[in-house]
């Protein structure tokens, strides 16, 4: 008995186009949600080797939120390559300098780290204000059930 099944792939995926509010939203559980947008976790079609996900266009980035101490203490760490090659930077200048980069960062932290996820990653675009150039591309706006956080913003 030979049973054969079906598979559905990348082409019979529709990929829509997705408009997030991040601000006053804790960094970590925004970054998760968007994630599973990212990779199409919210469609029947999903397949974790496969790149059915849609776009998510995120604005407001520069009115991310975090909690307690973290905006003083929370640092992110590049290095060039070379000895003696790692630069720190804490979250509140990141922010000031590219808020975009702090929810691109969180993001990726939570995608495979591999082809697929660059891939992935491509398909979020961020921007610190509320302006941005997919109006033509119709995007529909997305609530996440996530409790804004009170203070530091």
């Amino acid at each position: 008995m030979n049973i054969k099944t079906t598979f559905e792939g990348i082409d019979a995926s529709e990929r829509n186009w997705h408009l997030v509010d991040a601000s006053g939203l804790p960094i970590g559980r925004l970054a998760s949600e968007i994630a599973q947008i990212l990779r199409g976790k919210h469609k029947p079609q999903y397949a974790p080797h496969l790149d059915v996900g849609d776009h998510v266009v995120v604005i407001n980035a520069s009115e991310i939120a975090i909690t307690s101490k973290k905006p003083e203490q929370k640092m992110y760490h590049s290095h060039s390559g070379f000895p003696g090659g790692i630069k720190s930077e804490s979250f509140n200048s990141l922010r000031q300098r590219k808020p975009e980069r702090i929810i691109e960062r969180a993001v990726w932290g939570m995608l495979p780290k591999n082809r697929l996820g660059r891939s992935i990653l491509k398909k979020l675009h961020i921007y610190a204000t509320d302006e941005h150039p997919h109006e033509s591309q119709n995007p529909q706006e997305l609530i996440f059930n996530i409790k804004k956080v009170e203070g530091n913003v």
